[in-house]
C-alpha cells in the first residue's frame, strides 16, 4: 500500500466520523490522462474531505513553511504534496506542475491561494490561471460547501455540519505557450472558473 493510499483510506475515516458528507459528480474526474482540480478553499479540511473522496490521486500544492515542521517534511512528499510559496511567483513550482502533468498525474490546486475568511470565494491567484493557461489540459471545478461550517479559519475548534463536494465538467481553454496570448486569456478564464465553482459551491 502506498502512502497516499494510506493518507486517502485515513482521510476518509475522518470524514466519515467528522461530518455528514456527500459527494457529486464523480463521473467528472478523468479516468486517467492530465487534468488540474480547481476548488475554491473554505476550511483547512478542504484537502481531507477532496483527496479522500477524488477517485484520482493529487499532487495538491501545499504551502512551504509546512514542509519546515519535522513531520510534515517527512509526510508531505510521501503524499504528493508540492510546496509552494505563497504570494510570490515561484518558476520551480511550475516546473514541477508542468512535468506531473506530463507524466499523466492530477493537480490539485486551490486558487484564492489561502482559506476564505467568510465562506465567499476570494480573488483568485493570476499566476494559478496562467499555469492552467499554460498547461492545456482539462480542468475540473471542485465545490466545496459546508466546511467552512465545520472549521472556519477563525476559529479552534470543530463544529458537526453537512459538507457536500460536487466535481464540475471538465473546462477546456487549450494550450497558450505564448505569454502574451496568456496575458490576453486571463481575464476570461478566471471569470469561466469563478462561475463554475461559484455555482457548484452553492449549499
Amino acid at each position: 500500500m502506498s502512502w497516499y493510499t494510506l493518507f486517502k483510506r485515513m482521510c476518509w475515516v475522518f470524514a466519515r466520523l467528522t461530518v455528514r458528507i456527500r459527494v457529486e459528480g464523480l463521473e467528472n474526474v478523468p479516468v486517467d490522462g492530465p487534468f488540474i482540480l480547481l476548488a475554491n478553499h473554505q476550511s483547512i479540511l478542504d484537502p481531507i474531505f477532496i483527496q479522500s473522496h477524488c477517485p484520482r490521486d493529487l499532487h495538491t500544492l501545499t504551502k512551504s513553511t509546512q514542509f519546515g515542521m519535522r513531520f510534515f517534511g517527512w509526510w508531505l512528499p510521501r503524499v504528493n504534496a508540492i510546496p509552494t510559496r505563497r504570494f510570490k511567483v515561484d518558476p520551480q513550482v511550475v516546473r514541477v506542475i508542468l512535468r506531473r502533468l506530463s507524466e499523466g498525474q492530477g493537480i490539485g490546486i486551490y486558487p484564492e491561494g489561502e482559506r476564505s475568511w467568510d465562506a465567499e470565494i476570494q480573488p483568485f491567484r493570476r499566476g494559478t490561471i496562467r499555469v492552467v493557461l499554460k498547461a492545456g489540459v482539462p480542468v475540473i471545478p471542485c465545490g466545496v460547501s459546508g466546511s467552512y461550517d465545520v472549521w472556519p479559519r477563525w476559529s479552534k475548534r470543530l463544529r458537526r455540519a453537512p459538507v457536500r463536494i460536487r466535481f464540475g465538467e471538465a473546462i477546456t481553454f487549450g494550450p497558450h505557450d505564448d505569454r502574451a496570448e496568456r496575458e490576453r486569456a486571463v481575464p476570461e478564464a478566471t471569470k469561466r472558473i469563478r462561475e463554475a465553482l461559484e455555482t457548484l459551491s452553492k449549499v
